[in-house]
């Protein structure tokens, strides 16, 4: 029987590219959105569980079963919104999944560790709690979104807080290799436990993403 992953902000840009490349890698797929009437945008394989993220009855319903979480959700720039959604939505999904082995991979932002800046603080505060969970996890942060050119999809993996301006300066990269990187990463033992900042360049994709996990720890 194939795992079964959870998807986060299953109807955003970036979530429904994961939704789709998840199941195209076999998984199945609960998708977790805040309207079913959006939800019409997702593959019909993907079950739908209709939830909020500071609704913790809706998540303990929507964790029952799955072997991974990638979070794909996102916010306004408010620090309100990030807070409650960035930092407590995560923070209920984990105490939802605590003492259960479940593979976490949750994508922030690049910048994310930038003083000073509300929406970054409150996604560095998620990616704290995800580290201090104990499951076993990934973090992506990726650059710019964009729909790359054909000649601009050779995907660049870093790690170190190398990029800190918080726009395209930061490199960018498309919405459906952001989704391959986060699903390819789940059970990549390459990937465990690490946090990368994503962006393409230009020339040809290399396949599969898992040559692009690097051995540093982070």
């Amino acid at each position: 029987m194939s795992e079964t992953v959870l998807v986060i902000g299953a109807t955003g840009s970036i979530g429904r590219h994961v939704v789709s490349e998840a199941l195209n890698q076999g998984y199945q797929v609960k998708a977790f959105v805040r309207s079913k009437s959006r939800a019409r945008v997702l593959p019909a394989e993907a079950e739908i569980i209709v939830g909020d993220l500071l609704d913790p009855s809706s998540i303990e319903k929507a964790v029952k079963g799955v072997e991974g979480i990638i979070f794909t959700h996102g916010t306004s720039t408010r620090k309100s919104d990030v807070r409650d959604v960035d930092y407590t939505g995560v923070a209920n999904t984990l105490k939802a999944v605590k003492g259960k082995d479940v593979k976490i991979v949750l994508m922030t932002a690049v910048g994310t560790t930038r003083p000073g800046v509300a929406y970054a603080e409150w996604k560095r505060h998620g990616e704290q709690l995800v580290r201090a969970s104990g499951h076993g996890y990934t973090i992506v942060r990726p650059g710019w979104f964009d729909y790359n050119n054909d000649d601009e999809r050779q995907i660049v993996m870093l790690q170190g807080d190398t990029n800190q301006s918080g726009g395209p300066a930061d490199g960018v990269i498309a919405r459906d290799q952001i989704a391959r990187v986060l699903v390819s990463s789940l059970n990549d033992a390459k990937a465990r436990n690490k946090t990368f900042e994503l962006s393409a360049t230009y020339g040809p994709a290399q396949g599969k993403p898992d040559r692009n996990f690097c051995s540093t720890s982070g």
